[in-house]
C-alpha cells in the first residue's frame, strides 16, 4: 500500500517540492545536505525521489547514485539527471556490494519506511569504514501525529503553545496532506532511530535542529508564530 501511494502521488510531489518551489528544500535542506556531504566522493541517495538532492551533492556527479522504490520518481530522475545514476530499488534491499560508498544520504525518507531496522542495516552494509550517513527526518518529537500549534482565547488572555501528540507510541498513519493526496507516515521516537543506528555500527557525531527557514515562515502568519519549533532533525553518523 505504501509503495502504491508514493507511485500514484509522484507527480504531486515533483510539482510541490522540486525545482525551487518548496522553500524548506531550497533554503534549508539542499544547502545542509551539500555542506554535510562535502569531502566524500562516492555518495548514495536513498529514497532519492526525482533526484533534486542527488543533483545538489558536491563533487563528481558521475559518482553519485540514487535509489527509489517508485518508478515514476526514478524515471523522472533519469530525465533530469546531470550525470548522476539512478536505480529502482528498495532501501531495505540495496543493489550494491558491501562497502561501496563513502557517504549515504536519506532525506525525509525513513519516516515512510516500514522495515526501518533492515533499511538502516543496509545503509551500514554499503558504507565503507568511517563513511558518513546524513540522515534527515521530520522531527519525531515535534511532528508526532496529533501535534500542532494551538491558540486558546479567554476573555482575560490568549495562550499559544505547541501541542505534542502521543510521542512514545510508534504508529503508522495515512495523512491527507491536501485534498485527494494521502501519504503514509510512520512515527517512531527518536530513541528508536538512535538505538537502531548504534546497533548497526553507525555512531552519532552531530545533531542539528534548525529553525524553519524564512521562506517557509512567510507562507502563513501561523507559521511565523511557530518559528521556534523545528520541523527538521538532522543526524550525522559515522560507520565504526
Amino acid at each position: 500500500m505504501t509503495e502504491d501511494l508514493w507511485e500514484s502521488h509522484a507527480t504531486w510531489w515533483q510539482r510541490e517540492f522540486t525545482n525551487g518551489v518548496d522553500p524548506e528544500y531550497k533554503e534549508q535542506i539542499l544547502p545542509l545536505v551539500a555542506d554535510l556531504a562535502t569531502g566524500f566522493e562516492k555518495i548514495l541517495d536513498i529514497g532519492c525521489g526525482e533526484g533534486q538532492v542527488a543533483r545538489t551533492l558536491p563533487g563528481d556527479l558521475s559518482r553519485v547514485f540514487g535509489v527509489d522504490r517508485s518508478w515514476a520518481q526514478v524515471s523522472e530522475a533519469l530525465a533530469r539527471s546531470a550525470g548522476e545514476h539512478y536505480l529502482q530499488a528498495s532501501a531495505s534491499e540495496l543493489p550494491f556490494q558491501n562497502e561501496t560508498f563513502d557517504a549515504a544520504v536519506a532525506c525525509l525518507v525513513f519516516e515512510h519506511i516500514t522495515d526501518m531496522s533492515t533499511a538502516i542495516s543496509e545503509v551500514a552494509r554499503v558504507l565503507r569504514p568511517e563513511g558518513r550517513f546524513v540522515f534527515l527526518l521530520n522531527h519525531p518529537l515535534l511532528q508526532t501525529p496529533g501535534s500542532g500549534w494551538v491558540e486558546e482565547h479567554t476573555p482575560e488572555s490568549s495562550i499559544q503553545y505547541w501541542r505534542i501528540g502521543q510521542y512514545l507510541v510508534e504508529q503508522e498513519t495515512v495523512e491527507e496532506v491536501e485534498l485527494g493526496i494521502r501519504i503514509p507516515f510512520i512515527h517512531r521516537p527518536l530513541s528508536v532511530y538512535l538505538n537502531t543506528l548504534t546497533e548497526q555500527g553507525l555512531s552519532l557525531v552531530r545533531m542539528l535542529e534548525p529553525a524553519p527557514p524564512e521562506g517557509f515562515l512567510e507562507r502563513n502568519d501561523a507559521y511565523r508564530s511557530a518559528q521556534h519549533i523545528p520541523r527538521l532533525l538532522v543526524l550525522v553518523c559515522e560507520k565504526r
